[in-house]
């Protein structure tokens, strides 16, 4: 059944000037039961356009071979609390190399941008995801294996933990991977882009000069 909320999809390719009705440029709202662990973005719709203009400035004034997908509420294969965004952006293309470099330096910088042109709190990231061959489950899975790591140094040392410093989205990713190890607890320290995560034994009484050990993947 359709309804007057079409679906989003906006591509975009090199070499071809913004014209949103021309790529299909709809909005698709996932009518499954609503997510109440966050206040949502007042407006998705206007939020999803906002991104779409940033991207085809980028994409047609950077000369990149991309495409992209923009999702509201987009569907979430599996029941999961560490990360459910209300706007997903998917990218594909030749050039998707370029975003996926260094670890998805880039890719997260486009994020990051989306971020402060909407004026996102930090504590509310989690809302928009940008992703690229998987590269999300990718990064999902390597911050769960080192919170697994970074535990059981903990546990055989005695002494704190410290990540290198991280996106409040990838410490809560790491925050709810460990929350079922009763010997352990995490927090997150540390001020704007230095602000990292740290696992503690859980009697850990602490020096007020010492200095925890050990960082992990950033």
């Amino acid at each position: 059944m359709t309804t007057d909320k079409q679906n989003v999809f906006a591509w975009r390719e090199r070499q071809v000037q913004p014209d949103v009705e021309r790529f299909g440029f709809k909005l698709k709202v996932n009518r499954e039961k609503p997510r109440a662990s966050f206040m949502p973005i007042p407006d998705k719709i206007a939020a999803a356009k906002k991104i779409n203009e940033f991207l085809q400035s980028v994409v047609t004034y950077g000369g990149l071979r991309l495409k992209y997908r923009i999702m509201v509420d987009p569907p979430i294969v599996e029941q999961r609390d560490w990360e459910t965004p209300e706007i997903l952006v998917d990218f594909a293309g030749p050039d998707s190399v370029l975003l996926l470099d260094r670890g998805g330096e880039l890719l997260r910088s486009l994020e990051l941008l989306t971020f402060e042109m909407l004026r996102l709190p930090s504590g509310e990231h989690e809302k928009i995801s940008f992703d690229c061959q998987n590269q999300r489950s990718i990064r999902l899975q390597e911050l769960r294996m080192a919170a697994s790591v970074a535990a059981e140094k903990v546990r055989k040392t005695g002494t704190p933990y410290q990540f290198a410093p991280m996106s409040s989205r990838e410490r809560r990713i790491v925050h709810l991977a460990l929350r079922d190890e009763a010997d352990l607890h995490t927090e997150s320290e540390g001020e704007g882009m230095r602000r990292c995560l740290m696992v503690y034994p859980k009697d850990y009484k602490r020096a007020a000069s010492s200095k925890p050990p050990g960082r992990t993947i950033p």
